[in-house]
């Protein structure tokens, strides 16, 4: 069964962003990226390395280097009691 993006984050879940740098097949001084999103959990991040384990059986463009950034959606903010507003023109 499926659960919902709530249900994820509830659950620790992440916002995980990578970009991969791959080498064109054809033109190997080419490089290319892709922007991969997926809600993952941190430090282990299992769907971004499953991911990279896929790209490296099944596509033909090697890869040069990937870089991501994972942010937690739901945590706790910070609050401020504002009392007044001060307008500058």
């Amino acid at each position: 069964m499926q659960m919902s993006e709530t249900e994820m984050m509830l659950r620790g879940y992440g916002l995980t962003t990578a970009e991969f740098f791959y080498r064109m097949p054809d033109y190997t001084h080419v490089l290319n990226s892709y922007v991969w999103q997926e809600y993952d959990t941190a430090p282990d991040h299992p769907r971004l390395f499953r991911f990279i384990e896929f790209w490296q059986d099944e596509i033909e463009g090697p890869l040069h280097s990937v870089r991501f950034s994972h942010r937690k959606m739901l945590a706790s903010g910070d609050w401020q009691n504002v009392v007044g507003e001060f307008t500058y023109h």
